[in-house]
């Protein structure tokens, strides 16, 4: 694939939202399951931040249990999602986001790795809109 082609496949990263939405077929799962499919086939590039993989382990385990969360957690690292660490300038990042706008620290990981990666934030967490000016955001529809 040339260089530039590859420049022009959209970006994403996901947010713990947009996981649960996927896993528990949520409104906004079948919008998670194409891009998947994309990803899957090269038509976009799908990120997600340790830091918000971390977030959806202690929601499972907190549910279901630890066993059901290692499972669980298998499942999504063989998706076509590249899971992001939590470098120091992506923590300092995040922190600078955080101390600035009311989100969640782990939402704040998410609009770090978008920017970096000049991605867009896929979404339906309400927080998100506080900071839309900083990052595009594919919004998810919400849970009724």
């Amino acid at each position: 694939m040339p260089e530039n082609s590859k420049m022009s496949v959209p970006k994403y990263v996901l947010d713990a939202y947009a996981v649960f939405s996927f896993l528990l077929r949520n409104p906004g799962g079948e919008q998670i399951r194409g891009l998947l499919r994309q990803a899957r086939y090269g038509g976009c590039t799908l990120y997600i931040s340790r830091i918000n993989l971390g977030e959806v382990a202690y929601w499972i385990e907190r549910e279901e249990g630890e066993a059901r969360m290692r499972v669980v957690l298998a499942r999504l690292l063989r998706l076509p999602v590249i899971p992001q660490d939590a470098t120091w300038p992506r923590i300092l990042a995040a922190a600078h986001v955080k101390a600035c706008y009311p989100i969640s620290y782990a939402d704040a990981f998410a609009v770090a790795l978008a920017q970096e990666m000049e991605a867009m934030v896929v979404t339906g967490d309400p927080e998100f809109e506080r900071v839309e000016h900083l990052v595009k955001v594919l919004w998810l529809p919400r849970k009724g």
